[in-house]
């Protein structure tokens, strides 16, 4: 018995010395230049998490405005990118006149004076909206932004247009596949440049729409991500990617990456040769994930971390970034 014991810890040896020389990040490179940076919806307004279901309406409950920014607008963006963003998030929904509108919510009466669902109105309509009316701070006592938004939801079109060469990340806020299929027909006819900076995500069904005519563009669904994610944890110890991650989005909530095999560089070497873009959002908590968007999030980070980062702070994580990397 203790013989077969003794050979039984001989053969776990070198086993576990394969895998930890498989998976080591210490001899792994780092990848070249400096983490990437995602600013989710642009340089926008934060809220309280505490209770957040599908139904809060998060205009009425932001933190004090630090900044006049409103969320999924060109200024935003601008801002954004100004401040060290490297990638910007935002939302769309088509219009009834053919168009996309870019803007967060299913239903307007959260953050506008309008009601209804955002797709069932044209364009006009919807630019004709105030996007600042829902926010407040203190309960519906005063309403910083309102009478100041109006006009300034823009069209996929404006965003396109106004920043040629910067990476985008679009969300598709349903599960049409006919919208991945409009979606996809709009960027076919941006120059390749310009389509090769562009990421999409969303539900499974029009973003199956978008990978099947624009293959080349990095997507990611909800149930694809996790997937990748899950497929990962559990066979990453190999080396293997699984097909769920490649050409795609790898999501990591700050409290799941270290367990992930090879975190950090062995994983972002491994995930970039396959063609994943990799971005840390904060900690898992409570069945959803937000953005890192303290210092205190961003310290967790292992030092001299290059990958992607998944923000709301972008004005507060930039700047920590960069002092990171000097």
């Amino acid at each position: 018995m203790r013989r077969i014991a003794r050979y039984s810890l001989l053969a776990t040896v070198p086993l576990a010395a394969v895998l930890y020389l498989t998976n080591s990040s210490l001899l792994a490179d780092p990848p070249e230049g400096e983490p990437v940076l995602l600013a989710h919806r642009g340089m926008a307004q934060t809220y309280h998490r505490d209770g957040l279901t599908n139904e809060t309406c998060t205009a009425a409950r932001i933190y004090p405005p630090e900044h006049a920014y409103l969320e999924n607008t060109l200024a935003s963006m601008r801002a954004a990118f100004e401040a060290g963003a490297d990638v910007v998030e935002l939302d769309i929904h088509p219009t009834t006149d053919g168009a996309f509108a870019v803007f967060h919510d299913w239903t307007l009466d959260c953050r506008t004076e309008g009601t209804g669902v955002t797709r069932e109105h044209s364009l006009a309509e919807l630019k004709a909206l105030d996007v600042g009316f829902g926010y407040t701070a203190d309960g519906g006592k005063t309403f910083p932004f309102r009478g100041k938004g109006v006009g300034l939801m823009p069209s996929l079109d404006e965003v396109l247009t106004s920043f040629p060469d910067k990476r985008l990340l679009i969300n598709i806020k349903s599960n049409d596949p006919d919208e991945g299929v409009q979606l996809a027909e709009r960027l076919a006819h941006l120059p390749p440049a310009q389509r090769g900076l562009i990421m999409v995500y969303g539900a499974q069904r029009p973003i199956d729409a978008v990978k099947a005519r624009l293959p080349d563009i990095p997507v990611g669904s909800k149930a694809s991500m996790k997937d990748c994610l899950v497929r990962y944890l559990a066979l990453g110890w190999s080396g293997h990617v699984p097909a769920s991650c490649r050409k795609g989005l790898m999501l990591v909530p700050l409290n799941v990456a270290p367990w992930l095999w090879g975190w950090p560089n062995r994983l972002l070497q491994r995930m970039h040769d396959a063609g994943v873009q990799v971005f840390v959002a904060g900690p898992y908590e409570g069945g959803a994930s937000g953005g890192v968007d303290d210092l205190d999030q961003f310290a967790r980070l292992p030092k001299g971390y290059r990958g992607g980062i998944w923000t709301d702070r972008i004005e507060r994580i930039a700047p920590a970034a960069r002092e990171a990397a000097d």
